[in-house]
């Protein structure tokens, strides 16, 4: 190991993760080893960052769920609030119903070709969609941005849940 690091010294500065699960060394060694300790600390701030940023995002889109289903409890036709309510309170450019999918029960994935059965219109500005099975139909999300619609399983489980319990399904 010692061989391979002398012989790529550039090994670590090009792998900044690394610097999380490495045990710091003391600073008795010099300068150069107060670098490694200074991009040590610098790395674990990054991860930290990222950490806190996906907790901002879960949050915030979890809101936008309690608002899309406050929506649905206010509207009589369910489906009325689906097409017209939900796209701006969710912050998203496609949500449909449409006839049931094979697959598992529900689909989060990047695209980069959006089908227009499933988001219509909107399919060429969709680049992230979730698809959820309610019954007999999939709830078909569609997003401009990747980050308008989250990793958030239980979220969108949570909504597809109450949208089917508005349907009757």
């Amino acid at each position: 190991m010692e061989a391979f690091l002398l012989a790529h010294p550039d090994f670590l500065a090009e792998r900044p993760q690394l610097y999380a699960i490495l045990t710091p060394p003391r600073r008795v060694h010099g300068e150069a080893v107060a670098d490694h300790m200074a991009a040590m600390i610098q790395a674990g701030r990054q991860e930290w960052r990222g950490l806190l940023e996906a907790g901002r995002t879960r949050g915030a889109f979890a809101a936008k769920v309690a608002e899309a289903v406050l929506a649905l409890i206010a509207n009589p036709d369910a489906e009325d609030c689906l097409r017209h309510e939900w796209p701006a309170r969710l912050g998203l450019e496609s949500c449909r119903l449409v006839p049931v999918m094979a697959g598992p029960p529900l689909v989060l994935r990047d695209v980069t070709v959006a089908s227009a059965a499933l988001h219509g219109e909107a399919a060429p500005l969709i680049r992230r969609e979730a698809l959820l099975r309610l019954g007999e139909a999939t709830l078909a999300l569609g997003a401009r941005d990747v980050a308008d619609l989250p990793n958030e399983p239980e979220s969108l489980a949570f909504l597809a849940r109450a949208l089917a319990t508005a349907l009757g399904r």
